[in-house]
């Protein structure tokens, strides 16, 4: 007894032997017990979340953590916003002064993230 079954759902008919018949009955009970459409889960995509692969880890990072918790959340996220920004401006500044290219600055600013992350200041 052979059948084709989709993700549609039961398609075709069977093929019987002489050795196996099947009463109008039973083809019947069979096709109602088959779902017409099969529902497939669509696979669950998290979202991307930059983390630090660093965090808690680093010299500063208890620092880091303790006035986060005094001043509050909302309030260190923006005084760390100025800090950074100051930080890029200073490493810009530098840049003119010796006359870096942008790729050369980019690069500093990254190498920067990198090292605040490995000391805890992003922690």
């Amino acid at each position: 007894m052979a059948a084709t079954i989709s993700a549609t759902g039961f398609k075709g008919c069977l093929s019987l032997s002489s050795a196996s018949l099947m009463a109008g009955e039973d083809y019947t009970a069979l096709a109602g017990a088959v779902p017409m459409r099969v529902r497939v889960a669509r696979p669950v995509r998290l979202r991307p979340m930059m983390k630090n692969v660093n965090e808690g880890k680093g010299v500063f990072a208890p620092v880091v953590v303790v006035a986060r918790s005094v001043v509050g959340k909302k309030t260190f996220n923006q005084l760390r916003g100025k800090a950074i920004a100051l930080h890029s401006q200073v490493i810009n500044e530098f840049c003119k002064s010796i006359g870096a290219e942008s790729k050369q600055r980019q690069g500093l600013i990254r190498l920067a993230k990198k090292n605040g992350e490995k000391l805890g200041f992003l922690a």
